[in-house]
C-alpha cells in the first residue's frame, strides 16, 4: 500500500493558483521544498489574488506545524488523506539540477528537492507538480516525472457548453405560439441540457425562431432581436446574450467569444438599459501587466496608471455615445452617470472587501482569472446584484493559465445547470471584416 502511494512535490506556481492544493491529492503524500516557503514569504504582502493565496497557504502550514515538526512527514487532516512534509535544502547524489542548469534560480533548487525525495524513496513514484511548463520540461530532462496541476481543469474544452442548440423537430403548435411572441410550457418535449437555462434556434418551414428555455418555469420564451440602448444585435447569438443580460431572473451571465464578437458592448448596453434598477454599474477587468512593483513605472496616480489598461471599456462607452449623437440630453445623462460614479470603471483589485449590493457588475477579460478568483467575485454578491463575466478562453495573458484551467472555463462547466445562470458563446465577429480575417486566417 505504501509503495502504491505517490509523492507529489508542489511548485510555488501551484500554491499561487490554489492555496488549498495540498489537500487535493487524495491518499498520496505531498511535499514542498523550503524554497517555496521563501517565495511565498516574498509574496504575502499586497492585495492581489496571489498575495491572498500565499497568505492562505502559510496559515495552513502554520496549523500543521503545531502538531509536529514539518521537516518530517505529518498527517494531513482527514482519514483518507496522505502526509505532508517540507523538504530542506540539499544536493542529490546522482543528478544535480543546479550544476546542470545553474544556481541562480529557485526553480533548480525545487527540482533538486524532488530529486532528493526520489533517492530517499526508490520504491515510490515522485512527481513534480507545476504550472510552469519550462520547469516541467527541465524536470523531465532529468528523468523526474512532472505534470500540471489538474484540479479545476476542464478536460475537454472543445466540448465546453455553448448555451445554445439548433432544433428542427419542435411541434407545430409550439412554434405557432412562439410566433405570437408568447411563452409556452415545454411539456413532454425532449430538450437539450434539460437542467440548464438554454437558448434554441428553432427551424420551421424554412424560417428560424429564437427561444429561451427557462429552467425554473419550464417554459420557452421568444427571444427579441430589438435594439437595446440603440445597440442592435447583429446575429442570433448576440440576441441570446442580450436576452440573458436583460432577464431579471438570471443573476449570473457569462459570454464567451473571440475578439470583436461584441461581448463587452452588449453587456454595457444592457447595463445602461437597466440603469434605474441598480444602484451602480461597475465595470472592471484584471490588470494583467501591472503588479504592485510594476505599476510605479507609469506616471500619475492610481487612476492614470490603470486607465491605459481599461481603455477598451472606455472605447465601448464612446461607441454607445456615438449612437446618441442626435440626442444631447442622453449624452449629458451618460456623462453625468460617469461623473457621479453611477457608472464606475476600475481595476478588479479595487473591489476586494466590498459587498456588491444592487450592482450590475461586469467583469471583462474573465479568462485571465483563476477559478478561485471567479469564486471570490461571485461570493461578494449581495441582494439584487447581477454579475456578468465576458472573455475569450483562447486569448489568455496570465502566466500558468490556459483554456482548460482558467476561471471562465471553470465557471461555464460547473455552473451551467444552475437556474440563476445563463451562458452564450458568440462565434461571429462583428467588429469588421478585417478583424474577422485575423480571427479566421491568422
Amino acid at each position: 500500500m505504501a509503495a502504491s502511494r505517490k509523492i507529489f512535490v508542489l511548485d510555488t506556481s501551484v500554491i499561487l493558483y490554489d492555496h488549498n492544493a495540498l489537500n487535493n491529492f487524495q491518499e498520496h503524500d505531498v511535499a514542498i521544498p523550503v524554497q517555496v516557503l521563501e517565495e511565498l514569504d516574498n509574496m504575502k504582502g499586497g492585495n492581489e489574488t496571489r498575495n491572498f493565496e500565499a497568505r492562505g497557504f502559510i496559515r495552513l502550514i502554520d496549523e500543521l506545524s503545531r502538531k509536529k515538526l514539518i521537516n518530517q512527514w505529518v498527517h494531513l487532516n482527514g482519514q483518507t488523506k496522505g502526509k505532508f512534509r517540507v523538504i530542506l535544502s540539499g544536493k542529490p547524489q546522482r543528478m544535480d539540477a543546479e550544476k546542470i542548469f545553474g544556481n541562480d534560480k529557485y526553480d533548480h533548487q525545487i527540482i533538486n528537492a524532488a530529486l532528493i525525495l526520489m533517492e530517499e524513496n526508490p520504491d515510490r513514484k515522485v512527481v513534480l507538480v507545476s504550472k510552469d511548463i519550462c520547469l516541467r520540461l527541465k524536470a523531465k530532462a532529468l528523468n523526474l516525472p512532472a505534470e500540471d496541476y489538474e484540479t479545476g481543469k476542464i478536460k475537454n474544452v472543445e466540448a465546453l457548453y455553448t448555451g445554445k442548440t439548433v432544433r428542427n423537430d419542435f411541434p407545430d403548435e409550439l412554434v405557432e405560439t412562439l410566433k405570437n411572441k408568447t411563452s409556452v410550457p415545454v411539456g413532454n418535449i425532449p430538450l437539450d441540457h434539460i437542467g440548464a437555462n438554454h437558448f434554441y434556434a428553432i427551424r420551421h418551414n424554412r424560417k428560424t425562431l429564437y427561444a429561451f428555455y427557462h429552467r425554473s418555469s419550464q417554459t420557452l420564451t421568444p427571444v427579441s432581436t430589438a435594439p437595446v440602448f440603440r445597440i442592435k444585435p447583429r446575429n442570433p447569438e448576440q440576441a441570446f446574450a442580450l436576452h440573458a443580460l436583460l432577464d431579471p431572473a438570471i443573476r449570473l451571465v457569462s459570454i464567451q467569444g473571440n475578439a470583436g464578437t461584441g461581448k463587452t458592448l452588449l453587456a454595457l448596453a444592457s447595463a445602461l438599459e437597466q440603469r434605474k434598477n441598480y444602484r451602480q454599474i461597475y465595470i472592471t477587468r484584471p490588470v494583467i501587466p501591472l503588479s504592485n512593483r510594476e505599476i510605479g513605472f507609469l506616471p500619475g496616480d492610481a487612476k492614470s496608471k490603470t486607465d491605459p489598461f481599461l481603455a477598451p471599456i472606455w472605447d465601448n462607452i464612446r461607441f454607445i455615445k456615438e449612437q446618441y449623437a442626435d440626442d444631447e440630453k442622453m449624452l449629458e445623462k451618460i456623462d453625468e452617470l460617469i461623473a457621479t460614479e453611477k457608472i464606475a470603471i476600475a481595476p478588479l483589485a479595487f473591489i476586494r472587501g466590498r459587498t456588491l449590493t444592487k450592482i450590475f457588475f461586469i467583469v471583462d477579460e474573465a479568462q485571465n482569472l483563476t477559478p478561485h478568483e471567479i469564486k471570490t467575485i461571485i461570493s461578494r454578491a449581495g441582494e439584487h446584484t447581477k454579475i456578468v463575466f465576458t472573455g475569450d478562453i483562447y486569448q489568455i495573458d496570465t502566466p500558468y493559465l490556459d483554456a482548460e484551467s482558467n476561471g471562465l472555463s471553470y465557471l461555464i462547466e460547473n455552473v451551467k445547470n444552475h437556474p440563476l445562470y445563463a451562458h452564450v458563446t458568440l462565434q461571429k465577429g462583428e467588429r469588421s471584416e478585417l478583424a474577422n480575417l485575423a480571427n479566421d486566417l491568422l
